[in-house]
């Protein structure tokens, strides 16, 4: 035990002589570790969730979200603090109904995607056309589901990376328009999620200008399967749906916030989540936890001494229904030559696994350094370069704007996703704080070094890693 000990220490020593010949290092080490015992970003989640609550876009929640906003980053020490203002088409939910009423009387658990249309006040009531699987439905001729209702049950595939949610998210985008060109007066998918709750889970969908607007909902995973169960005795099943909503011209907000740069203030390194949520819950995991996330990195990685650059935090205005993105990059249109680095976090609140970063710089030193300071984290660098970030940064991105993408486990995140389960008691305090350090380690090394993302990017080949 005495030799392990010691082999220990002298490893101990070795990387603390390391670290010391390296201010970078040092600094990029010690902001890890206040950021492994700080609970900022638990702090901030803690309170959106139950001083705020759930914050849909347009609503008066999320004008409450907006001035918690606004007092929280200025009690953490921000500068420049505020509100920018932006127009959008407000949705707002209203009394949902569904079930099955023949081959006899069911209850369905269902949720309006947002955006849907609402059903006559009767609601509409149809036979399913039932499809295991979403290619199915595309195969399906044009006019073939003439006053049916179309029902696709594909199941979402569990992944740590959150690449399954990606590949089903068309299921619930376009789902609803490819049904309505084939003739189906409404649109039912089960639920983009990996649990086995009976809560259905929402989320955005996108009318397509070539096909009629037709009702559109989520069911729970549990009636979905109860739909395939009864879609085998082979008798016809029918449902009855309603859905109501209401859209209205509203206001939604981006509240942000600095912490100037001392050396090149002109220089911005911008991180953020978004402020807004869905309806069901409380929007703890998403985007609460993120928000928090980029709240409490910005922090801790300027806190100590002034960053050389400027650290910028955005809490994103209306994120679920696509109004941010365009928004921000139209705000921020003239800033893109001056933001040398730009991430969102919003992917839940477990443990940070990687960090992609723009083409071109994982060979410089400072990003050596980084890899270094990361490891304790059992974090590591992507040999891969990013290739975007949140959806609220997207047009920045695609403008030139170099992007961090810090990956974190979401083996977890899609059981509670979009659904009334999004709510404070999922996050793990723990792997929150650790993922926490990993965006704070990457925000301290970009902010007080001279890497230029840039330029690295800039005179990297489209094809090249």
């Amino acid at each position: 035990m005495q030799g392990v000990s010691a082999a220990a220490a002298a490893l101990l020593l070795l990387t603390s002589s390391a670290a010391c010949a390296d201010p970078l290092r040092a600094g990029a080490d010690a902001v890890r570790e206040r950021a492994l015992a700080d609970s900022t970003a638990y702090d901030l989640v803690e309170s959106l969730s139950v001083d705020v609550g759930q914050r849909l876009a347009g609503t008066e929640a999320a004008a409450r979200a907006r001035d918690w906003g606004l007092a929280r980053l200025k009690a953490l020490g921000f500068s420049n603090v505020h509100a920018e203002p932006f127009p959008i088409t407000a949705w707002i939910r209203g009394p949902e109904d569904a079930e099955i009423v023949a081959p006899h009387p069911q209850k369905l658990a269902v949720i309006g995607l947002g955006g849907s249309v609402p059903t006559p006040a009767a609601g509409v009531e149809g036979e399913v056309a039932l499809f295991r699987t979403y290619a199915d439905l595309l195969a399906t001729p044009v006019g073939s589901l003439a006053g049916k209702i179309a029902v696709v049950t594909q199941p979402m595939t569990r992944t740590a990376d959150g690449s399954g949610y990606v590949a089903a998210n068309p299921m619930r985008r376009a789902g609803p328009s490819e049904a309505a060109r084939r003739g189906a007066v409404a649109y039912l998918v089960r639920s983009l999620a990996t649990g086995e709750s009976r809560e259905p889970h929402t989320g955005a969908l996108n009318y397509q200008p070539d096909a009629p607007k037709i009702p559109a909902a989520a069911l729970s995973v549990v009636d979905a399967e109860l739909l395939d169960h009864l879609a085998a005795r082979g008798a016809p099943i029918r449902i009855h749906l309603t859905l109501n909503s209401a859209t209205a011209p509203a206001t939604a907000w981006t509240i942000e916030g600095e912490i100037p740069g001392a050396v090149h203030p002109e220089e911005i390194i911008q991180v953020g989540g978004h402020l807004d949520s869905w309806d069901p819950g409380t929007g703890s995991i998403d985007d609460g936890a993120g928000l928090a996330i980029a709240v409490a990195a910005a922090k801790l990685a300027g806190a100590q001494n002034p960053p050389q650059r400027t650290i910028r935090v955005a809490l994103f205005g209306a994120e679920e229904m696509d109004f941010a993105r365009p928004a921000f990059a139209a705000a921020h249109a003239q800033e893109i030559p001056k933001i040398v680095l730009i991430g969102e976090s919003d992917i839940g609140a477990d443990r940070a696994v990687s960090v992609r970063l723009p083409a071109g710089s994982k060979d410089a030193p400072e990003i050596k350094t980084l890899a270094a300071a990361l490891a304790p984290l059992a974090v590591f660098v992507s040999p891969e370069p990013s290739l975007g970030s949140g959806d609220d940064v997207a047009d920045l991105i695609k403008a030139g704007v170099p992007a961090v993408a810090v990956a974190q486990d979401a083996s977890r995140y899609f059981d509670w996703h979009h659904s009334s389960e999004d709510t404070l008691d999922k996050i793990d305090p723990a792997q929150l704080r650790q993922a926490v350090a990993a965006w704070a380690t990457v925000v301290y090394v970009a902010a007080n070094s001279d890497v230029d993302f840039r330029v690295l990017q800039a005179a990297t080949p489209k094809s090249a890693p």
